[in-house]
């Protein structure tokens, strides 16, 4: 007796249309957050998940409908390294959660990631959008300057004691390559890399970003720091002194550029860090989980 009444319990809820799973203004749409250097996949977080990347945003899109991932991926490598790894693990979570196409949104480094895997590894097919947020398209001229300031026969000695700190941190296996990283980030090799990954007809590339009023330490302590770098750096390459505290504003546009968004009135401005919530650090200075929301719906529409 027990038996039917279970099997009829589920044959029950498989009745229900499927679509109501989903219900909300995403409504069943699949969504890849691709973090930038330094990253990792929100699942677990870090320090034990008292540290988010995307600060509680994918489940705040999935309690909008979306399916959402937040696919992992060696904290400091390569562009090509990346989305090699980030192709695999959302090839890997599209399967089981019956998505046959993707928005793909890159924050950072994360959009040039993303760029390549729809350019570069045959990624098009499956790609439905692709949205950039505060990433680097022509370039971080900080890292210009931070190369500059390292000479050649000390690089591999740095780029050892970096990876060695980003496994302690990371733990997850993956190699590291800092210089590789840093390299990526150079005006003169994204200018090489938007050579060789052209957009790719039929899919839309939109893009969004951020900018601080000025370096104030109270708002920004960290990217306060280096605002006045990536100023002076933004005037040298002619991409102008807005900037984020690590990329020129002129350097976040990519295909349709769909702005910043509205601080509160007492914030000065939105910062790199602040642009995906990192550690909840967004949420008190502009209506993050709305702007996230609304670059979710524009993909969808596809406007």
């Amino acid at each position: 007796m027990k038996k039917k009444i279970v099997i009829g319990f589920l044959a029950t809820l498989l009745s229900f249309p499927t679509s109501g799973l989903f219900a909300g203004p995403l409504d069943g749409q699949c969504i890849a957050l691709v973090h930038g250097i330094l990253g990792f996949d929100d699942t677990q977080g870090l320090a034990g998940g008292l540290v988010k990347y995307w600060g509680g945003l994918d489940g705040y899109l999935r309690s909008q409908g979306a399916k959402v991932t937040t696919p992992g991926s060696s904290a400091t490598n390569s562009i090509p390294v990346r989305a090699s790894q980030i192709q695999s693990a959302v090839n890997t979570w599209m399967t089981a959660n019956g998505c046959s196409k993707v928005h793909l949104m890159g924050h950072s480094q994360g959009g040039l990631v993303i760029r390549y895997m729809v350019s570069n590894l045959g990624f098009s097919g499956k790609t439905q959008t692709v949205t950039t947020i505060n990433s680097l398209h022509q370039g971080a001229p900080m890292a210009d300057i931070v190369l500059a300031v390292i000479p050649g026969w000390l690089q591999p000695f740095a780029n050892s004691a970096l990876g060695l700190l980003a496994k302690l941190v990371y733990r997850d296996g993956r190699p590291q390559d800092a210089i590789a990283m840093g390299k990526s980030l150079t005006v003169s090799y994204v200018k090489t890399f938007n050579a060789n990954s052209p957009n790719k007809t039929g899919i839309k590339y939109y893009s969004y970003g951020s900018q601080m009023a000025w370096a104030d330490l109270i708002q920004h302590p960290i990217m306060a720091l280096t605002h006045p770098i990536t100023w002076a750096g933004g005037l040298f390459y002619g991409l102008g002194g807005g900037n984020d505290g690590v990329v020129p504003l002129n350097s976040q546009k990519w295909g349709a550029w769909k702005g910043t968004p509205n601080a509160y009135w007492y914030a000065t401005g939105i910062d790199h860090l602040q642009a995906t919530n990192l550690a909840w650090s967004g949420q008190n200075f502009f209506d993050v989980q709305g702007w996230y929301l609304n670059i979710a719906k524009n993909a969808k529409a596809g406007l």
